[in-house]
């Protein structure tokens, strides 16, 4: 039976190894190599913005907003959004994406960056950021750097490093 509705609530500390686990489950060893890894390296995700997709009681899926600093604004890494094998392609990931920009945006953030394929993330609200006005301190390819504006929010420029909590 393929499941189209989902319980997802904000992560707790316990699940940490279960969204470990499925991290590397998903993105093997090498994630922790990738740029958006490395940048919210020492820099904890915010817990009023990562959720957990449950499955009865298995975690299916998480995603976790970290602070981060776009020249001198306040912005936020989304990352990583990750869904077990078991349960891809049936909205869990959708689902959690809208439950974390819908947070960000009621509490009042105004960028989400990410790394990611634009016709996935754009029904969210997400845009190519234009060439060379973010930069990160990576490799990255240009076409899948994008931001989400919410609350009024400007296009952001400079360059990314990870942000207070």
């Amino acid at each position: 039976m393929k499941q189209t509705a989902w319980v997802v609530r904000l992560e707790e500390a316990t699940d940490n190894t279960a969204i470990e686990n499925l991290q590397a489950e998903a993105f093997g060893p090498g994630r922790f190599a990738r740029t958006a890894f490395r940048i919210r390296e020492n820099v904890p995700h915010r817990p009023d913005l990562s959720f957990v997709g449950m499955a009865g009681s298995r975690i299916a899926g998480s995603i976790r907003l970290s602070p981060i600093l776009i020249g001198k604004s306040d912005a936020l890494l989304l990352g990583p959004l990750t869904v077990a094998p078991d349960f891809k392609n049936r909205g869990l990931g959708k689902a959690l994406m809208q439950s974390a920009i819908d947070a960000a945006a009621a509490a009042g953030d105004k960028a989400v960056l990410l790394v990611g394929d634009a016709p996935y993330y754009s029904p969210f609200g997400f845009q190519q950021v234009p060439f060379g006005q973010i930069t990160l301190p990576g490799p990255v390819d240009p076409e899948r750097l994008l931001i989400a504006l919410m609350n009024d929010g400007a296009m952001l420029s400079g360059a990314v490093h990870g942000g207070e909590v």
